[in-house]
């Protein structure tokens, strides 16, 4: 089965694939039906669908076919095959898939996801035709004249629109694409620092979306009294070591002072052999792509800057609500645009419909990702992992234990908001009881969410990076996990000695 997989790499063929998929449903009836009626007893069984969907992504690379694929096989592991006939049986299985795809779908998170996403691509696009992203494209130009200098920009900026990892990535990826591309830097390597500098910046600064989030969890946790979230969210940013090398690991790598290696470096051998900027298949998800060049009859920087200064001063005054935030900048561009006369109203609504338009393959990844996790939840994957990983911890190996294994289950889940929501709970009451140093514990939760987001293949963060960075989502995960993992290798070392150092 494993070389069938293997040889997909190279040619699609239905007959093959559909044998692999046969292959695969019948062994996991056949399991299935072995196991204890209890779902909250299937163990180490629970990692199947995760480890299938890793396989499947590495061998195929093909993530949206392996979502859905494995999504299945989790619903299948639901449905109990060994209570109905078989007909019966695949009927619940696509009766449980359909009523959690639904579940999904009407998730209040989910369609704030799908609405401030939908709704970026519309403020990108209206940017775009009326000639801001040009006209900064213009600007910056003169201020990086290098290779090196377009990189530290386009990191300065990940780091100065640090209030939410959505604005972060979009933003950024799609100002900078075009002035890295006249430098000749690889999709993939751009990727990797706009990405770098979304969460992992959001999760060190208080002033943030992840930050008020987090800081409402641990009010609902118990661990931070009622309306002091914040300070003991504060309390962790020391602590928050992946979130800092992350982000510190850029500008190291663009000054040479650690060397590109691994996937990373073939993407710049493929570039300075005269190469495609972008690794194949990355019009896919280019919100860009099909887009004919044309240069703007009055571009200005303006048209720019204002709408993402209104994007982010409303969204802090909304209590960061950023669902407000894009809603208000929508109609503040309107306003402002038609009085410049730059576009009718008609051309704003075309454009804007464009922009959601465009954001379709990205929102229907994140929403199949969500779907993974939603049956890996029935199936209690986290919560297995979770509590196998802490039996018979120490407190001083309770930060380190807690950042391992929650780093493997986000790398596969990738949900990050989703993993806090569950992990607080069961971490927050395992420090106390131990009696080990709660901030630490929860930094090392805190800090395993956002290597999820940087370094899953289908995380949100990833897919949205690499929407606006024109690169196919897959490569741009390869090439950065050597760096994240080199991130995510100090910062267990670190979790490690100041576990026995604060406990």
């Amino acid at each position: 089965m494993f070389k069938m997989l293997a040889q997909e790499k190279a040619s699609f063929n239905g007959r093959r694939t559909l044998a692999v998929i046969t292959i695969v449903f019948i062994l996991t009836a056949v399991f299935t039906a072995l196991l204890p009626a209890d779902v909250s007893q299937y163990g180490a069984f629970s990692l199947v669908p995760a480890i299938f969907l890793i396989v499947y992504i590495f061998a195929t690379k093909r993530i949206l076919e392996a979502l859905i694929l494995s999504s299945l096989m989790g619903f299948v592991m639901v449905s109990r095959p060994e209570t109905a006939g078989s007909g019966t049986w695949l009927g619940n299985t696509f009766a449980s898939f359909s009523d959690g795809l639904l579940t999904v779908m009407m998730d209040e998170d989910i369609a704030w996801l799908i609405i401030v996403c939908g709704l970026m691509g519309s403020i990108i696009a209206l940017i775009e035709q009326a000639g801001g992203s040009f006209a900064f494209g213009e600007w910056i130009a003169t201020k990086a004249r290098t290779k090196k200098s377009s990189l530290m920009w386009t990191w300065f900026l990940g780091v100065v629109i640090f209030i939410d990892d959505y604005l972060n990535s979009l933003t950024v990826g799609s100002c900078m694409t075009s002035l890295t591309d006249k430098h000749r830097v690889p999709r993939e390597f751009l990727s990797y620092i706009v990405d770098s500098t979304a969460a992992p910046l959001c999760v060190i600064i208080p002033i943030s979306t992840w930050a008020v989030f987090a800081s409402r969890i641990l009010e609902t946790n118990g661990w931070a009294p009622e309306g002091e979230g914040l300070m003991y969210f504060i309390k962790t940013i020391p602590y928050n070591f992946y979130g800092w090398l992350a982000a510190l690991i850029v500008p190291l790598i663009i000054l040479g002072v650690i060397p590109i290696f691994g996937p990373m470096k073939k993407a710049f051998k493929r570039v300075e052999e005269g190469g495609p900027l972008a690794p194949a298949g990355s019009e896919k998800i280019d919100i860009r792509a099909g887009k004919e060049s044309v240069v703007p009859e009055h571009p200005r920087v303006i048209n720019l800057f204002l709408p993402i200064i209104v994007l982010v001063g409303s969204t802090v005054i909304l209590d960061f609500d950023m669902q407000l935030g894009v809603l208000v900048t929508l109609a503040f561009m309107f306003v402002f645009f038609l009085a410049q006369g730059v576009m009718t109203a008609e051309d704003f609504t075309d454009v804007a419909l464009e922009g959601l338009k465009n954001m379709i393959l990205p929102l229907m990844l994140m929403v199949l990702a969500f779907l993974f996790a939603n049956v890996n939840e029935q199936i209690q994957f986290t919560y297995y992992v979770i509590t196998s990983a802490t039996q018979l911890v120490t407190p001083e190996l309770l930060p380190f234990v807690v950042f391992i294994a929650l780093a493997i289950t986000e790398f596969i889940t990738g949900t990050n908001w989703g993993m806090y929501i569950i992990a607080l709970p069961i971490v927050i009451p395992l420090a106390q009881n131990l009696d080990a140093d709660v901030t630490l514990a929860v930094s090392a939760v805190l800090s395993a969410g956002v290597f999820g987001s940087h370094v899953c293949f289908y995380s949100d963060a990833t897919v949205i990076t690499s929407a606006a960075t024109g690169c196919n989502n897959f490569d741009h995960a390869a090439t950065q996990a050597p760096f994240g993992l080199m991130a995510a290798g100090i910062s267990a070392v670190l979790f490690l000695i100041a576990g026995f150092i604060m406990n």
